[in-house]
């Protein structure tokens, strides 16, 4: 079976305690932690709430994806991700989210992140676990590849 490398997710784009008014602050928040982490230019924000707008980044679980349009692969410095936790929760749409696993990828990046976060978003303990999560060190661990994190 081939190695999987781990989600590129730096401990500083990991936000637990977030509050947002609505889904657009909660993207943009992504998008400014993103932009924090020098993962983006500050219009990849943009093109996030372009995205949001086309259809909803909202996966089931509790927990929504936002990521950029193609037009803004040209604005990622690299790929990466961050985790904001909204304990009090966003309205999206007429769903509750309490985490946004926001996505910035150069290139078929994006398919590659949004496949893998599939694979462990899928698991509703996993989902549960990260929507629980109050420690950074929990999420890093979370976010591993399936079968990665029996190797930490």
């Amino acid at each position: 079976m081939p190695e999987v490398a781990p989600l590129p997710l730096d401990p500083r784009a990991v936000r637990l305690d977030a509050t947002a008014a609505s889904r657009e602050d909660a993207i943009r928040q992504c998008g400014e932690t993103l932009l924090a982490v020098g993962a983006v230019d500050a219009a990849y924000i943009d093109t996030m709430l372009e995205r949001e707008r086309s259809v909803s980044t909202y996966v089931g679980e509790g927990v929504a994806i936002p990521h950029g349009t193609l037009a803004g692969k040209d604005v990622v410095h690299h790929d990466a991700i961050c985790v904001l936790r909204f304990p009090g929760g966003v309205d999206w749409g007429g769903e509750r989210v309490d985490v946004c696993v926001g996505i910035a990828a150069r290139g078929d990046g994006h398919v590659r992140l949004l496949s893998e976060l599939a694979q462990i978003l899928l698991d509703p303990d996993r989902a549960r676990e990260l929507r629980e999560a109050t420690e950074t060190g929990a999420v890093l661990r979370l976010l591993q590849p399936i079968g990665e994190e029996a190797n930490q």
